[in-house]
Order: structure tokens, then sequence, then C-alpha cells
């Protein structure tokens, strides 16, 4: 969700964390919202809990949203096992946060197209 709509500032976020070995140059860093950025801490990878493959989490700098996400109502489902590590360790679809995006869509606060749309939006 955009920052106006949300009840804490985003945050800026290093995407890979400098824990390992990523710089704060502007490639490297992306705007995240509170819950997000929490939820995602330090992590670059998840395992993807159907195949047990280790797989690099959404890199907003490098992937396409839209390859890895589609918006069906207020759900983000996700597309690939980087969506899908990404939607599981960010929690984007929690019952309550997907109410909240309900509610956004049907006062017209949240975006219609989904490539506008990123926890983690590049800066």
């Amino acid at each position: 969700m955009h920052e106006e709509f949300s009840f804490f500032r985003h945050q800026v976020d290093h995407i890979i964390s400098r824990k390992h070995g990523g710089l704060s140059g502007e490639d490297n860093l992306a705007y995240a919202c509170l819950r997000c950025n929490t939820w995602k801490g330090t992590d670059i990878s998840s395992v993807d809990l159907r195949s047990g493959n280790l797989v690099r989490l959404y890199h907003p700098r490098l992937d396409n949203w839209d390859a890895h996400f589609l918006i069906r109502g207020s759900v983000i489902e996700p597309l690939t096992e980087e969506g899908t590590v990404t939607a599981r360790l960010l929690k984007l679809n929690l019952n309550k946060r997907v109410a909240e995006r309900g509610l956004l869509i049907a006062a017209g606060r949240y975006p219609a197209r989904a490539s506008a749309l990123s926890c983690l939006q590049a800066l």
C-alpha cells in the first residue's frame, strides 16, 4: 500500500542486507512498509515449502512485479517460486492485510494494477 494510507511511515530497506554484503547504494535500497520490512529482516531467500528449494526473494530492482504476482480480488497471488516465498515471508495475505486491502480497493485507494504495487518498492 502507499505510505499515505499506512499507519506508520515506510522505511528504507536494504534489499540485500549489509549482513550479507549488500551496500547502501541506491541500487540496493527499497522503500518498504513497516510490517514487510520487519518480517523480511535480513533475509534474502527462503525455502519453498512445495519444492523444498532455497529460493531468493522478489527483488524490486531486478524483477517485474507482474511476472511474480497477480491481484485477485484483494489477495496477492504468487505466480513463481520467488513470489511464493516472498508472499509467505512478508505475510502478504494475512487475513487482516487482505481485509485492509479490500477496504482500500473499495475506496479507490489501492492501485488497480498489480505492477503499481510492491511492499518493497524501488526508491
